[in-house]
């Protein structure tokens, strides 16, 4: 059984590891050997089995390393995304979250690609989590939306259907669509749902505060 490091020189050697998988899938794919992650960091096979099994273990590492930093991403954008109509704020984040995948060669759009082909339920649960933390916030700060009987469930449906989307629209060589007109479409069902004003038709970005809310509605359940 794989030891878990607790000295910082075992968790240095775990962290090459990982960075190893990493360069090692930019360079030759998900069909990379545990022998070749290996030798990227810099040590034996038999080191490498002292922390991870296989190389399907070394690649839930570097799963679980992408979805830590899709997190941190999103917790950085949320004072921005809370100053920003729903739409806008949906599209900044989609906007944000490219970037984070073309980082580094594009190492971790080689890794959401991957998690289309794996479990990814048990990895994007907490990204889904953390997504409807930002939904509550919005009806927070804006509670002429907190209204809607139907909100916690739209919300779960489009959270849901989100990142499933954005994950299949990664994980093709050729899409149909580029993932900036993706962006716009879901940034596009956000407004419509939420009846707001189409920035493209009225020339300028909806203007939005708590005091335009005009009376407080209860709070939402979500």
């Amino acid at each position: 059984m794989p030891r878990t490091p607790q000295q910082s020189r075992s968790r240095a050697t775990v962290e090459a590891i990982v960075e190893a998988g990493f360069r090692s899938v930019g360079e030759h794919g998900a069909g990379t050997s545990t022998r070749e992650i290996a030798r990227v960091a810099g040590i034996s096979i038999g080191s490498l089995y002292e922390y991870f099994d296989n190389k399907e273990a070394v690649f839930a590492a570097m799963h679980q390393r992408f979805i830590e930093d899709v997190l941190v991403m999103i917790r950085d954008c949320m004072p921005e995304l809370m100053t920003r109509s729903p739409d806008a704020a949906t599209l900044h984040l989609l906007q944000r979250f490219g970037e984070l995948l073309t980082r580094n060669d594009e190492r971790y759009l080689r890794v959401a690609r991957q998690l289309v082909a794996h479990d990814s339920l048990r990895y994007i649960e907490p990204i889904r989590d953390l997504l409807m933390q930002v939904v509550t916030g919005f009806v927070m700060r804006w509670p002429q939306f907190a209204g809607r009987p139907d909100l916690p469930v739209m919300a779960y449906i489009m959270i849901n259907a989100g990142i499933f989307t954005v994950l299949q629209q990664l994980s093709s060589p050729n899409p149909p669509i580029s993932y900036d007109q993706l962006s716009q479409g879901l940034a596009d069902i956000v407004r419509r749902y939420l009846d707001l004003p189409d920035p493209a038709t009225s020339g300028q970005p909806p203007q939005m505060t708590p005091a335009a809310a005009g009376q407080e509605q209860p709070g939402s359940n979500l």
